[in-house]
């Protein structure tokens, strides 16, 4: 029987994160343990300055831990990996790339013929339908446009880990949805291990296989929503307990919930 650990096999064991403050350390997580298993997308949904996105960052080898390890298909996280890709609010597109630009600059540490690189990146920018776009520069785009960019060049990196710190944040709620179906739609095809930052509370029962809520600063993990709902899913079809569930994790949120409890 093979013993291979599977691809995208994130363990967090232990891990809490300190910052220099003007009055001494600052501690931005408490000890915390989780396990993110290959494929699967998991939310991260908590008060602002929790910690969900430092918790993030450490994954991404961007933080070190202050205790714990966090491991990915049992290699230890000591700094930045092409095994994990991370996707911003914010695009980070380089301006005076083309879309095609972009996508092809992240394949570039890769090595690949010309040839190769530029066929990788036209098919990732074809796979969220802006192959007609491909020539167009950032300040050509709309913002669903660039965040596109942003999740093309991410999968031609084809990324066992994919980190999205609130991708959508800054889109109207009509181009949200459309981003919502387009995102499930790429990474159900790739399969990469997702975590999903978000204060958007839809946004994470909509798009998870599981919910995990933090508590106010300094975070921890106080429950867990496991997801079984079919895909696509919606409040009005997807059954009352979903809206429970909702509910459950609005009251989570509100200052100082009586009925917090370590998962």
């Amino acid at each position: 029987m093979s013993t291979a650990v599977p691809q995208g096999d994130v363990r967090i064991d232990n891990v809490s994160i300190r910052f220099k403050g003007r009055k001494g350390p600052v501690t931005a997580l408490d000890p915390t343990t989780l396990r993110l298993r290959p494929g699967t997308f998991t939310a991260l949904i908590g008060p602002s300055g929790c910690g969900k996105s430092t918790l993030m960052n450490a994954i991404g080898g961007f933080v070190a831990p202050a205790t714990g390890a966090i491991t990915i298909d049992g290699a230890e996280v000591t700094g930045p990996s092409d095994k994990v890709g991370v996707i911003f609010q914010q695009y980070a597109l380089f301006p005076w790339f083309t879309a095609l630009g972009n996508v092809r600059f992240a394949l570039r540490r890769f090595g690949l013929p010309k040839r190769e690189e530029t066929e990788r990146a036209r098919a990732a920018l074809a796979e969220v339908g802006l192959e007609s776009h491909a020539d167009k520069y950032p300040q050509q785009l709309s913002g669903g446009m660039k965040q596109r960019v942003a999740i093309a060049r991410t999968f031609a990196c084809e990324p066992s880990v994919l980190l999205m710190d609130e991708p959508f944040g800054a889109l109207d709620a009509q181009t949200r949805l459309g981003m919502h179906e387009l995102l499930l739609r790429v990474w159900q095809k790739h399969r990469a291990t997702v975590l999903f930052v978000t204060h958007d509370v839809d946004e994470a029962l909509l798009l998870a296989d599981d919910v995990r809520v933090m508590s106010q600063a300094p975070g921890r993990l106080i429950r867990h929503y496991p997801l079984h709902h079919p895909r696509p899913r919606a409040f009005s079809r997807s059954g009352a307990d979903l809206l429970e569930i909702r509910e459950d994790i609005l009251a989570l949120l509100r200052p100082n919930p009586a009925h917090a409890t370590t998962p």
